[in-house]
């Protein structure tokens, strides 16, 4: 390292503690709710689950919902997303309220035949999460997208889902929420 770099690492140092103590005082915010969460979503499979769906579509491939829930999750369920609450039942725990890291199973709709699958990312209030999936746009990976709960009875049995920036489509049915092993996260 030469003398000139030593300065220049020198000068930028109290900007980097300066940085380094702004983001750690936006970590210890307080959560909007007290809904319980599963440890959060697991850093390492999630960068393994988007290097796998950016590996797919290098090579022209598709990329599902279900790989990348399962990947993201660590809830091994196999099949369409449409089965996945059925396989869960006795399995895993399901609820009707999101956790963080518990995935998100819609209901098959005409325009939705197979189901889809999501995984909760934040809890942001009793009626708006944010969710990771795949798919939602073709082949493509959407993160910390918002949801809204639109069900009569505030179950999150109908949603609306935020396809572009404070934007949200149609109403889609969901079964609920299937949690993750208590070992994950």
């Amino acid at each position: 390292m030469t003398i000139t770099t030593r300065r220049t690492v020198w000068r930028a140092a109290p900007l980097l503690c300066a940085a380094a103590i702004a983001l750690s005082a936006c970590s210890g915010a307080p959560r909007v709710d007290d809904t319980p969460s599963f440890g959060g979503i697991d850093p390492v499979r999630e960068a393994m689950a988007l290097r796998e769906a950016s590996a797919l579509r290098a090579k022209g491939q598709r990329v599902w919902c279900v790989p990348f829930a399962r990947n993201v999750s660590g809830i091994n369920i196999r099949g369409n997303a449409h089965t996945w609450w059925g396989k869960a039942k006795g399995t895993f725990d399901q609820s009707n309220q999101p956790v963080v890291g518990a995935v998100m199973s819609f209901r098959s709709t005409p325009s939705m035949p197979l189901g889809h699958v999501a995984v909760v990312s934040e809890v942001i209030a009793k009626d708006r999460i944010l969710i990771d999936h795949a798919n939602w746009h073709r082949d493509q990976v959407s993160q910390d997208m918002a949801v809204i709960d639109v069900s009569k009875n505030g179950d999150w049995s109908a949603v609306r889902v935020e396809t572009n920036p404070d934007a949200f489509g149609s109403v889609y049915p969901v079964n609920g929420f299937i949690l993750p092993p208590p070992d994950q996260g």
